[in-house]
């Protein structure tokens, strides 16, 4: 069920500020590739299942180079516990191919330019330009998606509309951090099935609670 736009947006968000100072990616990584891959792999799959994935194969394609001489099998053979192994694998050396070849082995700073390598959807190149580089970018997810109507952030029925909504909504220089924001939240408290009210900080401003 969707509310009227709340209008204690700047409450809730003041909130995360204060409650949540530190908000970062839940994926393990160690440099701006290594985080492209485990973006890519997160797709329709955990975090933590992509955490139990991912030593392995940077232990063995640590960087851009390596990936970028790998055969497909190999990576599949590395990556086949997450989901659509087949296709990740393909993207993720195409995209090293291309990093290489076309970027100098630098991940590029520009979500634009992030989405022309293989695998990289919308959400992908915004976790990475807001993550690496700070962009001023948001990235929507299911669970930025759910918390945001749930909220009353945005009405959007798409995740092109509730970022537009998000990016229109919060201070620009905040936008890396509300989306870690956003999914903690939901990941742990606002959750897709049974979400804790109870014990959510938020409550006195949720209309999915004001309105029940």
């Amino acid at each position: 069920m969707l509310f009227p736009l709340n209008t204690h947006s700047k409450d809730i968000f003041d909130w995360f500020a204060q409650n949540m100072p530190v908000a970062e990616t839940e994926l393990d990584y160690g440099t701006p590739f290594q985080l492209l891959v485990a973006t890519i792999l997160s797709a329709q799959c955990t975090d933590k299942r992509v955490n139990l994935t991912t030593p392995a194969l940077f232990a063995r394609f640590p960087d851009a180079a390596s990936m970028a001489k790998a055969s497909v099998d190999e990576i599949y053979e590395l990556i086949k516990s997450v989901s659509y192994p087949h296709n990740k694998a393909k993207h993720l050396v195409d995209s090293a191919q291309m990093v290489t070849q076309d970027f100098g082995g630098v991940i590029p700073q520009e979500p634009d330019e992030l989405l022309k390598l293989p695998g990289v959807g919308r959400k992908t190149a915004h976790v990475v330009a807001s993550v690496i580089y700070n962009k001023a970018v948001i990235a929507v997810d299911t669970h930025v998606f759910r918390v945001s109507h749930r909220l009353g952030l945005s009405l959007g029925k798409t995740p092109e509309k509730v970022e537009r909504d998000l990016t229109q909504l919060i201070e620009p220089h905040l936008l890396p951090v509300a989306h870690h924001w956003l999914i903690l939240h939901g990941r742990y408290v606002c959750t897709a099935r049974a979400p804790q009210c109870n014990r959510c900080g938020l409550a006195v401003w949720c209309p999915s609670v004001t309105n029940a």
